[in-house]
């Protein structure tokens, strides 16, 4: 399996730390509104990486933060006149409605920054202690300049970068890239003793420690939005390195931006979208498709144009499979002949091969296509469309398409050859009701010919697909 690797900006091949288990950080949300859309590609596409490696046969330990405590919340909280409690509360609850209803699966640990507090104190005491940090009048910096490594992970020099934090420049810094470890509390903000006084955490500092609080000191993959490189995950690196001497993580992993229609999202722009105002439009699959149906590293333009065509594209994949009556048919499915089974196999082989190199989630895609043509093919017999079907939504839920299937299938698939059947079944109904058994025989049979069995029950007419005589 070939990842390609931020800090060496080249694929590598994937050796996990401990064979068979792969430990995965992927940076949550600062919970202070609803996530964008931009945000929305990270969190599905490694919701991915997760899925596939389990799928490959790896034990997986995925860690995703929250970020409950920072200046954007308390803004927020000033804004609405609220605790920042309960802005955080709030904002969370929200962030995993929308992942949930996204299709994503909750993480195997999800810490709060505010539940690691002491960590975070203690581990910011020992960076002092080993020369790292330097406190200025409540504040605590990260010492940049002692750390020949700094930069390693961006590639900017030290004297080409800024300041490495969420505020505006401070002249109490060595360094202007130096960032900070502790801030000093100010009137009315939220605060927690420490060793240099009542302050509270600096965003990179928070994540470090619940990363390497679930993780270990060095875990496989760390990963995010391409914007996250740099300060916050040169700096969260930076840490680590001065803190044991030990990178953070072995690989590192960002997705691409996203624009809106040609543009960079920006409320000014009113071309701003959250998570939750398109999944009032477009369904979870859509959206799912959209991102995966470009490598994750290339940027991403979103239309409606273009979300319009995924829905389209998912819908036929459901169409497929409610044409042969599936799940049903597949619980009961003949024996495929063996040379569907190996062309079976052979796309499975492609679809690994695809996503071993680093996530072409695109190719992938392609693929169930391909699958998806089988499961359309008339000419063939029903046992191999469902088994084409069966490995369709096998791969299909590796990329996390088809969750809930069953309901979606009743829910989504009032297509129109399940409504003809049904017409058709009600015509054989008058026939029988006006005792023309010749007619209803005819149509029991023309239907039989066709592939549709149909059986007189108590309750009802009922059907089913069957292989074509």
């Amino acid at each position: 399996m070939l990842l390609y690797n931020t800090q060496t900006r080249k694929k590598e091949e994937f050796q996990p730390i401990t064979p068979g288990k792969v430990g995965i950080y992927a940076c949550g949300p600062t919970v202070y509104n609803y996530f964008h859309i931009g945000n929305a590609r990270a969190f599905i596409f490694f919701d991915v990486v997760r899925r596939y490696f389990t799928y490959r046969g790896y034990e997986v330990t995925y860690v995703q933060n929250i970020t409950d405590i920072d200046d954007k919340i308390i803004a927020q909280a000033n804004e609405e006149n609220i605790s920042f409690t309960l802005v955080a509360e709030k904002y969370t609850r929200a962030f995993l409605d929308d992942t949930s209803a996204l299709g994503i699966k909750p993480p195997t640990y999800q810490p709060k920054a505010t539940e690691v507090m002491d960590d975070i104190i203690a581990f910011i005491a020992e960076l002092e202690k080993k020369g790292y940090a330097y406190e200025v009048e409540g504040d605590v910096y990260f010492a940049t300049e002692n750390l020949p490594s700094y930069g390693c992970l961006s590639g900017k020099k030290t004297e080409e970068q800024l300041a490495g934090a969420r505020v505006m420049e401070n002249y109490n810094k060595r360094h202007p890239a130096d960032f900070t470890l502790w801030k000093k509390g100010k009137p009315g903000e939220p605060v927690w003793e420490s060793p240099w006084g009542k302050g509270r955490p600096g965003w990179h500092t928070e994540c470090v420690v619940m990363s390497q609080k679930y993780l270990g000191e060095t875990f496989d993959i760390h990963c995010g939005g391409i914007d996250l490189i740099f300060p916050h995950h040169e700096n969260e690196l930076a840490q680590a390195m001065a803190y044991s001497g030990k990178p953070l993580a072995n690989y590192w992993m960002h997705n691409g931006f996203l624009n809106v229609d040609g543009e960079k999202m920006s409320k000014s722009l009113k071309n701003f979208f959250t998570a939750r105002d398109i999944l009032a439009e477009y369904d979870a699959e859509s959206i799912r498709f959209f991102f995966l149906s470009k490598h994750y590293r290339s940027p991403i333009d979103f239309s409606r144009e273009l979300m319009e065509e995924s829905q389209r594209a998912v819908a036929n994949l459901y169409s497929s499979l409610a044409e042969i009556n599936y799940p049903e048919n597949a619980e009961n499915r003949r024996p495929t002949v063996c040379g569907t089974a190996q062309e079976l196999q052979n796309l499975e082989q492609e679809f690994i091969l695809a996503m071993d190199d680093d996530f072409n989630t695109a190719k992938a895609i392609s693929l169930l296509f391909e699958l998806n043509r089988k499961v359309k093919n008339t000419s063939a017999t029903m046992a191999d469309r469902i088994s084409a079907a069966i490995k369709m939504v096998e791969l299909g839920s590796v990329l996390g398409f088809f969750q809930n299937l069953e309901a979606k299938l009743k829910q989504k698939m009032p297509d129109l050859s399940k409504d003809l059947i049904c017409l058709i079944l009600s015509y054989r109904k008058e026939a029988r009701d006006k005792k023309d058994w010749a007619l209803a025989d005819k149509i029991r049979n023309d239907l039989a010919q066709l592939g549709i069995e149909i059986k007189d029950t108590p309750e009802g007419v009922k059907w089913t697909l069957k292989e074509k005589k």
